[in-house]
């Protein structure tokens, strides 16, 4: 059935600089709404260039208490490696539980079949290791990740106890090719918003079109972080308003994105929107 009032999302170019395949369900959500979504990938990945740790890990599942994943892209490389092994991640009376950064993670590793313990409630690696605390002291703790990740997590569950074996299961990269006139056009403000998934994504913004540029769009459109992580990274490298998803969810996305385009419609004219 039709809304019957249109979304405040209607007619707006949301730009996802995610990865086409990662975003079918939110490209999708958006145009339902009215809204027209704009892909211009600016984050790719990569097999690591020595498997050898990563193998060591897998064949040995079965000593670890914990597998802690913090993407959905880490829950991809480890299953996809484990077929190319024909080693099954887990065996039978395993007491491998897994822990999720957020849903969207929890939701790839359970399509895996994998024994989803523990979501964080608030969606970052360090959140994680303090919510779970306790259970990790004396814990052995598989953690896989990309060669970017900075160094915080692994500290973190350190501090608790947990006996962290850290792993790169895939590289982060800038893709090969990126759309220079789809980059000029949001440069210019040929947009409504973009959405950052990750600092990476971040990065790679900044070194193609400038760093003072990216510190200049937020006045042109809304520049829009998924997840606090990015809001950080967005936060460093001078965009002081950032629009914030709690999550990497779809519904998170969407519902701040409808948030703040029907708050800029309602605000009275002249008055310049934050």
């Amino acid at each position: 059935m039709a809304e019957k009032f249109p979304s405040a999302l209607a007619g707006k170019r949301i730009v996802i600089t995610r990865a086409a395949l990662q975003s079918e369900e939110l490209a999708r959500e958006l145009s339902a709404r009215g809204a027209i979504p704009v892909m211009l990938p600016l984050v790719s990945f990569a097999e690591p260039d020595d498997f050898v740790p990563l193998d060591r890990a897998i064949v040995g599942m079965q000593q670890f208490d914990w597998l802690v994943l913090t993407s959905a892209q880490a829950v991809r490389a480890v299953v996809q490696r484990a077929e190319d092994l024909g080693q099954p991640l887990l065996a039978v009376g395993s007491r491998l539980q897994v822990a999720c950064v957020g849903p969207v993670t929890a939701e790839s590793a359970r399509k895996a079949n994998l024994p989803v313990a523990y979501v964080a409630v608030t969606h970052n690696g360090v959140a994680l290791a303090n919510e779970l605390g306790s259970k990790l002291q004396g814990a052995k703790v598989m953690l896989p990740r990309s060669d970017r990740a900075d160094p915080d997590l692994p500290e973190a569950l350190q501090r608790y106890g947990a006996q962290v074996t850290e792993v790169i299961a895939y590289r982060t990269l800038r893709p090969g090719e990126t759309d220079q006139g789809g980059l000029k056009k949001i440069a210019g403000g040929q947009a409504d918003a973009v959405l950052f998934f990750s600092p990476s994504a971040v990065q790679h913004f900044a070194e193609l079109v400038g760093s003072k540029q990216l510190g200049q769009i937020q006045d042109k459109l809304a520049v829009t972080a998924v997840g606090p992580v990015t809001a950080n990274a967005l936060h460093k490298a001078g965009v002081e308003r950032a629009l914030v998803a709690a999550d990497t969810t779809t519904a998170s996305v969407v519902d701040a994105l409808e948030k703040h385009f029907a708050a800029a419609k309602a605000a009275p004219a002249g008055v310049k929107r934050s």
